[in-house]
């Protein structure tokens, strides 16, 4: 238990453990594309069935006053956070996302754990801001 703690106190100051926005590209367009589009603005092929439009991912810096919110879309896509697309819950990968454990850091700084997998989404997602 000692460990732990001190694995979590250690990581807590740095940024997160896997940053491979080419990983995170990879999954993305494997996983995320056929809603949210081969571009991440809304309009994959099946984004007319889905009840609820799927988000411009490459304006989430934009429409949270100028900040990425990384605790928003981790949440979004582990399922802390579940969002009600076409009549159900958005897709939860948990398998597909699942890896080493990794820490990052949202908006505000508090560290905060997913998976290597998410991480790399992350670092994709970032860097799609305008």
């Amino acid at each position: 238990m000692r460990i732990l703690i001190f694995l979590i106190v250690a990581l807590a100051g740095h940024p997160a453990l896997a940053q491979n926005a080419a990983r995170g590209e990879m999954l993305f367009t494997r996983h995320c594309a056929t809603c949210h589009g081969i571009n991440a603005e809304g309009n994959g092929p099946m984004a007319p069935s889905l009840l609820v439009q799927p988000t411009d991912l490459t304006q989430l810096t934009n429409g949270n006053n100028g900040v990425f919110p990384t605790l928003r879309v981790v949440m979004r896509i582990d399922g802390r956070d579940p969002l009600v697309s076409h009549g159900s819950d958005m897709p939860v990968y948990g398998d597909f996302f699942e890896g080493r454990p990794a820490m990052t850091k949202v908006e505000t700084g508090q560290p905060i754990a997913t998976s290597e997998p998410i991480v790399d989404l992350l670092a994709y997602l970032d860097g799609l801001q305008g």
